[in-house]
C-alpha cells in the first residue's frame, strides 16, 4: 500500500560503524563459479569459453578468478577438462600470482602497455592453441555488454572483445558464426550467475558499502560554503579500495549533469550540489541545496521540498516497501512511476538495478518486466529525477540485498559484525523514518534512505507520516 504522506522532521541519525574485518570470497567459491559457467554452457552448446577484462570491464574476469587487471587487458580462456588460463602482460604477471586464483598464468606481452617488452611471448593465435580452442569449436565469448532486440540489430555473434582479440578468435574457430557473445550466461537479469550472489559476496559488497557511505555521510556532516569542491569531496576519506566509477562531485551550474569530477569551483551558500562515491560492490549518490531551509533558495523554488523532494521520497518508500523476493521487476518500476511518473520528474533511468563488482550489472527493472526477484540479488535503489529546471534534483542512491531466511543465517553465523551494521539500519529505517521493510531487505548503507533536502541542517530528513 503506498505511504499515507511523508514530512521533513528532524532526527539523530545513528552511527552505523566502519568495518574492522574484510569479507574475502575462497579460491574454492571461484573454482565453484568457473565450474558452473561451464555446466551452464553445456547446455548451452558451447565448447570453450574466453572472458575478457580490463581496467574498466573488471567484473566477468574478477567474478571469475578474483583478479581484477590494473592497467591491462586480460582474457581468461575455459575449455573443460583443462586448468583455466589468465593471459596477462607483463604487470599482470606478479599481480596475477598474489591474486591466487584457479588460474594458470600465460604471458602475452601485447596486453601490455606500449613500448614495454615484447619479446618472449608467442603469437595470440598459438597462445589460444594451445590453450585448447580449436576450429569447430562453438566458443563463447563475454566482455561486459549482453546485446538484445533493442541494440540496432546487433545480434549473437556481436562480440564487445577488441577486434584483435575477436578477429582472432574467429580465424581459430574457422567460422565467425561459431564465436558466440555468451554475456548473457553470467549477466542476464533473470538467471545469470552474477545475478545470484553467495553469503561472503553479499558481505564483501556490504563491506565496501560501508565505507562508500560512509564518505557521502562525512560530507553531508562536514560541508561549509567556501569550500572547494575538492575540498569537500576530501571529505569523503577515500581509503584506496578499488572504485567502480570515479568519484562525483559538482555544485552550482554543473551540478544538473550528476557525472563531474570535482574541481576548484568553490561552493557558495545556496547552491545545487550532487555527489556519488562508488566501490566494488557498491554506489552510494545524494544531492540536494546547499542551504539551511527553503528561505535560502530563489522564490520561484521555494516549494522545492513539497514540489520534488516529498513526491520523490513516496516514490522512494513505495520502493523499499515494494522490493523482496518473488516481487516482479516490472512491480518495482510501477511503484515508482505510479508515484512520480509526470514528466516534471523527468524520471527515465530504471528505477534500479542489480549492482555488482560494476556499478550496474543489469537491471530486471523496467516497465513490463515479469522478472522475478530472487534470494541472492544485490540491487541498488537509483531512481534519478531529471527535471530540466531551477528545482534542480534530489537523489538517494543505495545498496540493499535480498536474502531468505537461509542465506540471512548464514550471513548472520559468518559475518556477525556486518549483520550488525544490517540490523541496526533495518531498525533505523523502520523505527525513524517509519519504512516497513520485509524481512529479507537487507539494507548496507550508512544512511539507509536518509535525504536531506538542504545539506546545512545536518539533522533534518524526510520521514514517512503515516494516519
Amino acid at each position: 500500500m503506498p505511504v499515507a504522506s511523508v514530512a521533513l522532521k528532524t532526527m539523530s541519525l545513528p552511527e552505523f560503524g566502519e568495518p574492522t574485518v574484510m569479507p574475502l570470497v575462497a579460491r574454492t567459491t571461484y573454482e565453484a563459479r568457473i565450474g558452473a559457467l561451464v555446466a551452464r554452457g553445456s547446455k548451452a552448446d558451447f565448447d570453450a569459453f574466453v572472458v575478457y577484462g580490463d581496467r574498466e570491464h573488471a567484473a566477468n574476469v574478477a567474478y571469475l578468478t578474483g583478479y581484477d587487471p590494473r592497467f591491462e587487458e586480460t582474457l581468461l580462456v575455459i575449455v573443460p577438462g583443462k586448468q583455466p588460463k589468465l593471459l596477462v602482460g607483463n604487470e599482470g604477471w606478479g599481480y596475477a600470482e598474489i591474486c591466487d586464483g584457479p588460474y594458470q598464468r600465460v604471458l602475452y606481452q601485447t596486453f601490455s602497455l606500449p613500448a614495454q617488452p615484447r619479446d618472449r611471448s608467442p603469437a595470440l593465435l598459438d597462445i589460444l592453441a594451445d590453450c585448447g580452442l580449436k576450429a569447430g569449436q562453438r566458443i563463447g565469448a563475454i566482455g561486459w555488454k549482453p546485446f538484445g532486440p533493442g541494440d540496432s540489430g546487433f545480434g549473437e555473434t556481436t562480440l564487445d572483445l577488441p577486434s584483435f582479440i575477436a578477429d582472432t578468435l574467429r580465424t581459430l574457430a574457422g567460422d565467425k558464426h561459431t564465436v558466440v557473445n555468451a554475456a548473457n550466461l553470467l549477466m542476464n537479469p533473470a538467471d545469470g550467475l552474477r545475478a545470484i550472489n553467495e553469503a561472503d559476496q553479499l558481505a564483501s559488497f556490504e563491506f565496501a558499502a560501508t565505507y562508500s557511505s560512509q564518505g557521502l555521510r562525512n560530507v553531508l556532516q562536514g560541508i561549509e560554503p567556501g569550500m572547494t569542491e575538492l575540498q569537500a569531496a576530501r571529505l569523503m576519506g577515500i581509503n584506496g579500495l578499488p572504485q567502480c566509477c570515479h568519484p562525483m562531485l559538482s555544485a552550482g551550474k554543473r551540478a544538473p549533469y550528476g557525472l563531474p569530477s570535482p574541481r576548484l569551483d568553490v561552493i557558495k551558500r545556496g547552491d545545487p550540489i550532487t555527489m556519488a562515491y562508488g566501490l566494488h560492490g557498491s554506489l552510494n549518490a545524494r544531492a540536494g541545496f546547499l542551504a539551511e531551509g527553503a528561505t535560502e533558495l530563489p522564490p520561484d523554488i521555494s516549494d522545492y521540498v513539497e514540489k520534488l523532494v516529498a513526491p520523490y521520497f513516496a516514490a522512494v518508500v513505495d520502493w523499499y516497501e515494494t522490493v523482496g523476493i518473488g516481487v516482479s521487476g516490472g512491480a518495482l518500476w510501477n511503484a515508482v512511476h505510479d508515484r512520480i511518473g509526470d514528466p516534471f520528474f523527468g524520471v527515465s533511468l530504471n528505477p534500479g538495478h542489480l549492482v555488482h563488482i560494476d556499478e550496474w550489472m543489469h537491471s530486471p527493472i523496467f516497465a513490463g518486466s515479469d522478472i522475478t526477484l530472487k534470494s541472492g540479488m544485490a540491487l541498488q535503489v537509483d531512481i534519478i529525477p531529471a527535471t530540466g529546471t531551477d528545482y534542480f534534483t534530489t537523489n538517494i542512491e543505495d545498496g540493499i540485498a535480498l536474502a531468505d531466511q537461509a542465506l540471512r543465517e548464514e550471513i548472520a553465523a559468518r559475518h556477525p559484525e556486518a549483520w550488525r551494521r544490517i540490523e541496526a539500519r533495518r531498525a533505523f529505517m523502520t523505527d525513524v523514518l517509519g519504512i516497513r521493510l520485509r524481512p529479507e531487505v537487507l539494507p548496507f548503507s550508512n544512511i539507509p534512505a536518509f535525504l536531506p533536502p538542504f545539506w546545512l541542517s545536518r539533522n533534518s530528513a524526510m520521514t514517512v507520516a503515516r494516519r
